[in-house]
This record gives C-alpha cells, structure tokens and sequence, in this order.
C-alpha cells in the first residue's frame, strides 16, 4: 500500500522492477489509505511505463498481465487492479491474479537478469512478514499452503512502525 510497483519477469527471471515509494506518508508516520490511493493514481502509469522501458519492451509484447487482487487496502487494490484491467483491455492481454501475501511466498523462486539464486526446496517453512500479515506457512507446493500460525491483532511490520514512531524515528 505504501508502494507502487511494476516488474516485467521472462519466465522465471527477472527482466525489470521499478518502485516508486509514496514520501506522502513520511509526513504523517505512516500509511493514510485515501493518500496511499491517490499516490498509486499518480505512480502507476510512469512506473509500468519505466518497467517496459527498462525491460526493453513494448506492451505490445506481454503475454499475460499479473496483478495484485489481495489482500491489502481496497483503494490501492483498485488502482492497480483498474489499471491491469484497461491495458488488458486495450491490448488484448489475459489478466493473472496475484493472491499478495503468496506472491511475496514465490518471490524466492524469481532469479535476477545475470544470475539464477538457489530457490528453496519442498516443502518449506516460510516466515511471511508483510504489514498487516504476519504468517507462519508451510509450502508444500506451488498451490499447496497450510498457514500454522497467524497474528491475530497486529502484525510484526505494524508493531515495527509503531515502535519506530513512539521513538521518534522518521518513517520508513
């Protein structure tokens, strides 16, 4: 929610990821959800177009379009989701989506343009710590996932956030 981003991937490898992090909420210590969804408003369309850019492709070129359906805060899904939905539209492309919390699971089986990274075999054990989630999920495989423990208020990057705010520290 705090950022908008747009990476272009060629089947396991990674081709480009562009972020654009929103410095609105320095402001305020944290994330301001309508803010946060304004921001994605002005960032998406640079950031995708940076993304291809530094792919070295066209739209034209992408064979399917993934995008984050959830969880998360609604009006930033919506951005993107919108987003994704026009250029699938206007291209012709299918669309994918992305459950949020296992995208940051599979992000370890992404290997960057000049290397490919050991990926974790299966089953395994994944700490997943991601604002408002914090997890404990055992990956069986790809579409295999048993959660065994879950936060049930706060998550840790929350409690990071307050604990950073309460000490004066500046946000991020």
């Amino acid at each position: 929610c705090d950022d908008t981003s747009a990476a272009v991937l060629r089947g396991g490898g990674l081709l480009s990821n562009v972020i654009a992090s929103q410095a609105v909420h320095v402001k305020y210590g944290g994330v301001i959800p309508e803010l946060a969804s304004r921001a994605h408003q002005q960032n998406i369309v640079p950031v995708v177009d940076t993304a291809l850019g530094d792919a070295g492709i066209t739209a034209d070129n992408i064979d399917a379009i993934a995008y984050t359906r959830g969880p998360g805060l609604l009006g930033s899904l919506l951005v993107g989701t919108s987003f994704a939905k026009g250029l699938s539209i206007a291209k012709n492309i299918p669309m994918v989506e992305v459950n949020h919390l296992q995208g940051h699971i599979f992000s370890h089986f992404i290997d960057l343009p000049d290397r490919q990274l050991p990926h974790p075999s299966y089953p395994f054990l994944c700490l997943l710590v991601s604002g408002g989630h914090t997890q404990l999920v055992v990956v069986k495989a790809p579409l295999e996932m048993e959660i065994i423990g879950t936060t049930i208020d706060d998550a840790a990057g929350e409690a990071f956030d307050k604990c950073a705010k309460v000490m004066g520290l500046p946000y991020p």
